[in-house]
């Protein structure tokens, strides 16, 4: 093994560290789903899109689609078993309307899934056309997923407040970005390479509306806080008791 394969296969496993952070990050609000019976306002959106990403990125690292992409395979493989394992979770925690609608959007991923496998692996015989198809549908899955916390940037510019874009996420997706980048890099991929510097860019965006506006946020919250005391002393004060004004 040469010293790039080995460089490679390092920057592979940290990002496969990183990477599985980030797909076990929702676990808290799935203990929450378990114990309240029922997924209430949750989305499974984000959910079945990363699941359709780790597929398609699954059938990319398969030796007979991209040779030498063990560490490909390993992450995403891992990441459709824990995203199949959220989409269980609404399967069972959900309405009956809802669960029927989950259970109609995974039926469509698992077709779309098992026609591209067939038809990259019948209809191109050389493992270069077979990357280029897959790859290229894995590009604009990955960039789908990376764009995804656009909305909640938007929110961040609106409010002036980092409340809801937690900074372990950003710091992740930043490392993620940054790891699977290199990796593509050594021996270089543009398949991997496009969607994770895209990737990157975003998280570096979100980084800096974080520092922009961490301040901000903790103003706001304090306000709420200072409102809410002063909200409650009223009500002590207005409890059949006179207040005496201090001079």
């Amino acid at each position: 093994m040469t010293t790039t394969d080995i460089a490679r296969t390092v920057v592979g496993i940290i990002g496969n560290i990183i990477s599985g952070f980030l797909f076990l990050s929702p676990m808290p609000t799935f203990v929450a789903i378990c114990k309240r019976g029922s997924v209430e306002q949750y989305s499974p959106a984000p959910y079945l899109a990363t699941l359709v990403n780790c597929m398609v990125w699954t059938l990319y690292g398969l030796p007979m689609v991209h040779p030498h992409s063990l560490l490909v395979v390993t992450i995403n493989g891992s990441g459709c078993v824990i995203e199949l394992i959220y989409v269980t979770l609404f399967l069972i925690y959900s309405d009956h309307g809802k669960r029927v609608k989950v259970f109609l959007l995974l039926l469509l991923e698992l077709i779309f899934i098992i026609a591209l496998t067939a038809i990259t692996l019948t209809l191109a015989h050389t493992t270069k056309k077979r990357s280029a198809i897959v790859g290229t549908i894995c590009i604009v899955f990955n960039i789908m997923m990376y764009a995804s916390p656009l909305a909640v940037m938007k929110l961040v510019i609106t409010t002036k407040s980092v409340e809801y874009m937690p900074l372990f996420i950003s710091i992740a997706s930043f490392g993620n970005g940054v790891a699977w980048t290199t990796y593509a890099l050594i021996r270089f991929d543009p398949f991997i390479t496009v969607p994770n510097g895209i990737g990157t860019l975003f998280a570096v965006a979100q980084l800096i509306l974080y520092a922009n506006y961490y301040k901000s946020t903790k103003r706001q919250i304090a306000a709420r806080k200072g409102n809410i005391e002063m909200d409650l002393s009223q009500v002590v004060g207005n409890d059949g008791q006179e207040t005496k004004p201090s001079y």
